[in-house]
Order: structure tokens, then sequence, then C-alpha cells
């Protein structure tokens, strides 16, 4: 069953509520403006999805298998614990997906919930309905999307199963049959007046009920047209044209009337859905609330004159002791101006006292430098450790500037050989091309 709504929407709203409009085969749900009540709609949307929870018997499938209280009417439209109601808005949204024909895993405690709730969604999508509000509208498990993505679920379900909203159907309230009397040919007066007798002696009263009288006069009426019939009978060879006259003598029916007119007293049995009888209750209310309130109104005026005369008296007290203790009051007065000034000469005196400290320590840190530079600056000049290390400094220097010295002796020495060795090569290269040339000349 879908609830269709079309509200208005006030100024300063900007969410707009989701609600399925219609039950049609797309099973649309689409976003309709906001109205005064647009806020407690999803407390009707959660009752009805208690209904229908209840139609497909969850409390044996889900909260006797998962040891889970029964949801209240408005479980999911509070908000009371945000985690047990997220745990139990997947629970109950895989059960239903499941009852709708659709194969869906239980959620675990540990599974990511924004992929529990895509999963969910999509799956209310390929139903058809629409979900057009962000998925973190359902991470706090309670509110109007909740609400929403559950009853819609709820309906694809018992679509699926087979359900279907009946019209009601009202019981039929049995009216009492009216008892007819039989058609009697040999009806007479006499028998008439001896039921009549009858029914006297059972009623000690003297009262007639109104049913026994429609009984009476349908006889009597019965009687008259039996004693009719017969006088046509008899007078079948009388023309049709004439005028039906009747026989009763007037006198004998006015004496008739007298007799039985003491006993045509009807009984009106009392009902209580009549309007007479409540008007007849309101009066009598009235009375007895006019009675009550004379007698109430009496305490009240004396009540009310007590407190009058009590405030009086509070009234006067309180200017008498006010006049009493005025100097008092006018020293309590100077006394508290005279704190207040003392406060506010302690707050800047106390502002005073917080500055000075912050430059007294500033000056100590500095202070305290100073005294490490030249604890640090006599130390140095007492110590001979430095000469120590330049004497060593120079030791070292020496025993290098000897090992380079070799070292450039014998480089310079390899160098010379290198010299002389290339220079007689050459010396020897020029003899060798010298001589042969001689000899050829010589030949």
């Amino acid at each position: 069953m879908a609830v269709a709504a079309a509200v208005v929407s006030p100024v300063g709203v900007e969410d707009p509520v989701l609600r399925p409009r219609g039950g049609d085969a797309a099973g649309e749900g689409l976003y309709v403006e906001r109205g005064p009540g647009a806020a407690y709609h999803m407390f009707v949307v959660m009752e009805d999805l208690v209904e229908k929870l209840k139609l497909l018997r969850y409390e044996e499938e889900i909260l006797r298998r998962n040891n889970l209280k029964p949801l209240s009417r408005h479980y999911f439209a509070l908000p009371t614990n945000p985690g047990e109601q997220f745990y139990m808005f997947c629970t109950l949204a895989a059960w239903l997906i499941n009852k709708a024909g659709c194969p869906f895993e239980q959620p675990q405690e540990y599974d990511d919930p924004n992929a529990t709730i895509s999963n969910i969604l999509s799956e209310l999508r390929s139903f058809g309905r629409s979900a057009d509000f962000p998925p973190s509208k359902l991470k706090s498990g309670h509110g109007e999307h909740v609400c929403y993505v559950l009853d819609c679920l709820a309906e694809e379900a018992l679509k699926y199963v087979g359900f279907s909203w009946k019209r009601p159907v009202y019981p039929v309230e049995e009216l009492e049959e009216e008892t007819v009397p039989e058609d009697d040919a040999e009806l007479t007066v006499n028998k008439v007046e001896e039921e009549i007798v009858e029914e006297e002696t059972d009623n000690e009263e003297n009262f007639i009920d109104l049913n026994v009288l429609k009984a009476q006069t349908y006889r009597l009426a019965r009687l008259s047209d039996l004693s009719r019939v017969t006088q046509l009978d008899m007078n079948e060879s009388a023309k049709q044209e004439d005028i039906l006259e009747s026989t009763t003598d007037a006198a004998e029916w006015n004496l008739e009337v007298e007799r039985v007119l003491p006993q045509l007293k009807v009984t009106i049995r009392t009902d209580n859905k009549d309007w007479r009888i409540h008007v007849d209750q309101m009066h009598q209310h009235k009375s007895e609330i006019e009675s009550a309130l004379k007698e109430t109104k009496g305490f009240l005026d004396k009540l009310h004159n007590e407190i009058s005369r009590t405030l009086e008296k509070i009234s006067s007290r309180e200017k008498y002791i006010n006049n009493q203790l005025e100097h008092l009051v006018q020293e309590y007065r100077a006394a508290q101006a005279q704190l207040s000034e003392a406060r506010e000469r302690y707050q800047q005196g106390n502002g005073g006292v917080t500055e000075r400290t912050r430059i007294l320590s500033e000056i100590t840190e500095e202070l305290e430098k100073v005294k490490q530079e030249m604890e640090e600056k006599g130390s140095s000049m007492t110590d001979g450790a430095p000469l120590v290390k330049i004497k060593q400094s120079l030791t070292k220097l020496k025993q290098e500037t000897v090992q380079m010295d070799i070292r450039i002796g014998v480089v310079e020495h390899t160098l010379l050989q290198s010299k002389l060795k290339e220079k007689s090569n050459m010396t020897r290269d020029m003899h060798a091309t010298i001589i042969p040339e001689s000899a050829i000349g010589s030949y």
C-alpha cells in the first residue's frame, strides 16, 4: 500500500520530503514539496511499515532467529542508537529483498557500510523505485529516507508473496423481524377483545407496548378488511358505482373509544442514543454544576479575601523592614562600591606584576646565557689543551712537509732520468739515419 501526499513547502526548508506517489507498476518514488505536517509523515510511514512486517511474519523469521526485540511504532523515525538502528535497517532490508525474490547476502557486522548501502539502493532501483537522495542519509539508521526504503521493499515483498489489500467487511446487524399474524378468515371482534384482555392481565401496570399496539392495530385493520370483504360478497348484486357507507353507529364508536382510552398509554423504551436523553442529562448536569458553583464560589471568595489580606500584610511588613534597614542598605552599597574599587586596583596591580614578572624572566635568561659564555671563555683561557693540539699539528705538518719534499725529489729525479733517456734515444736515432746516407754517398 503506497501513501500519496501533496503538500506545500514552507519558507526556509531546503530538504524535500521523499514520499512514494501512487502505487503504479513502476513504483516511482518522487520528491514532493514540504508542508507543515511533512515532518510527521515518516511516523505514518513507520506505522504502516510495522503492519506490513507483521503481515510478512518478520517476528518468526527475523526476531526469533536473531534474538532481536520487536520494533516499536516509531523505531526508525526517532534517533535512539545509531549503530543498533543501522544494523536493524540492513538486516530488515536484506530479508525483505530475499522475500521479494532477489538473492541478497545478509550483511555482517564488519562489512563496509557504504558498500552495503550501495547494494541495497541498487536492488531498490532494480524494482523500479527511485532513490534520488545521497546514500549518506541511510548511515544514521533513522529518518524519513530509511522509512521510505524499507516501506518500498516491504511493498515489493508483499507483491511477490501474492498479498493484496481487500476492502473492509463490516458486520451486518440483524434486524428483529416483526411478527406478522397469520391470516385468519374467522377472526372476530370477540377474539380480539379476548387477546386484549389477556395482554392486559400480563401487564401489571396497565401499559401497552408500541409493538403490541402495532400488532393490535394490524389485527383491527385485518378485521375491518375481512368484514368489508364479507359485506362485498353479500352485496355482489349491488352496483359498483355505489358509495360504501359505514354501518357503525357513531354513539357506539364514541363509547368504545371512551372505554379503551385509559388503556392507550404508550411506554417508550429509553435509548441511550436518543438526543432527548442527552438534553435531559445536560440540564441535570447544568443544575448540579450551578448548585456546586454556589457553594464553591463562597469558599473561593473567602480564600481570595484571606490571600488579599495576607498580601497586604506582607507588603506593609516589607515597607516597614525597608524603612528600618535603609541606613544598613546604604552602608552595604557603599561597602560594595569600595569593594569593587579595590578589586579594580587589585586587577591593575596584578597586571603590572605579571608584566614585570615576564621582564624579570627574560633578564634572567639573558644573564644565564652571559654566565655560560664567560665560563666557557675562562675555561678555554686556563686550559693548555689547545696549545698541545697546536704543537701536535705543527709536528704533523713538518712530517708531511718532509714527506712531500722527498716525493718531489723522487719525481724530479724520475723526470730527469726520463728526459736524459729521451735525449739519448733521439741522438741515437739521429746517428742511425745519418750513417747509412754517408755510406751510400761513398759508393
